[in-house]
């Protein structure tokens, strides 16, 4: 009986390199793309993205008829992102840089391209800093990243004060914004944060054209009022009136908790110190240590 064959490998480097030059390379193309808002045209080769990528097949499946084909409109993915796709699926391997890293990973996502959503999530822990993690939890949130979600929120505990002085902080969705206010880690005083939320609902206003309190009301009740001193919560309360911002129940909510000045009573999340809390003399009553 004859031994079956070995399966002999040359170099893979050569290899990779002649198929990178493919990459929006017209020679031999039977597909075009026009990408992104700046309509960038890129070529392709059908028959290699459709044997890579189920979500190329499904768009491909059909053979163009004679004359020139029309083109494939993307317009949601970036230029510089669907590029680094195209190398991926040529080569197996690409580029990462930390500007565009997250519209890779975007696009990864919604082409069903798991190795390349790894990657990025590997390049993303890597590169994450103060200016960039507000936009990683908005993705992380808009697809359900868990895990790049948990890394996010235990950066910005950690940088608070920072990170809320980013733009991308104001630009966050109310779902991402939502789970930054329910943490007790938050390295930042209650105060600071109002301030940071009423900021973060003007500039959704202003976006949205709707009132500040109407874009508030999603993430508005995760402020714990109570932590403030009563002269605080007497600005704030004068404040509210002239730019509405929290619901009027929510601060007399929070003056209860000061006449009751009994913890037992005030016990709940509205009441709980941050990590970042500074201390009032009213806190005694709380009696709710950070834990």
């Amino acid at each position: 009986m004859e031994n079956p064959g070995l399966v002999a490998h040359g170099e893979a480097a050569p290899f990779s390199t002649a198929l990178r030059s493919l990459v929006n390379n017209r020679l031999y193309s039977d597909v075009r793309f026009v990408v992104g808002q700046e309509r960038q045209e890129v070529f392709a080769h059908r028959c290699l993205l459709a044997c890579r990528c189920n979500f190329f097949q499904r768009l491909l499946g059909q053979e163009p008829g004679p004359g020139v084909p029309s083109p494939v409109v993307l317009s949601t993915v970036p230029a510089e992102a669907f590029l680094a796709v195209l190398e991926f699926l040529y080569t197996n391997s690409v580029k990462l840089y930390r500007h565009s890293v997250l519209e890779v990973l975007t696009a990864a996502v919604e082409y069903g391209l798991e190795e390349l959503r790894k990657l990025c999530l590997e390049f993303v822990a890597k590169v994450l800093d103060v200016e960039l993690v507000c936009e990683a939890l908005q993705v992380a949130v808009t697809f359900g990243l868990g895990p790049l979600q948990e890394r996010c929120i235990a950066f910005i505990e950690a940088h608070s004060q920072e990170v809320l002085r980013t733009r991308g902080f104001l630009e966050l969705s109310a779902p991402a914004l939502l789970p930054l206010l329910r943490s007790d880690k938050l390295c930042v005083d209650e105060a600071e944060l109002v301030l940071a939320a009423r900021s973060w609902a003007r500039v959704g206003a202003a976006v949205l054209e709707r009132p500040v309190a109407e874009v508030a009301a999603p993430v508005v009740r995760e402020l714990r009022l109570a932590l403030l001193a009563p002269a605080e919560l007497s600005a704030l309360e004068e404040q509210n009136r002239r730019e509405p911002l929290i619901p009027v129940e929510q601060i007399v909510e929070a003056w209860k908790c000061h006449a009751l000045r009994r913890g037992n009573a005030a016990r709940g999340a509205p009441c709980r110190r941050r990590r970042g809390t500074l201390p009032r003399e009213h806190h005694r009553f709380l009696d709710l240590p950070f834990k």
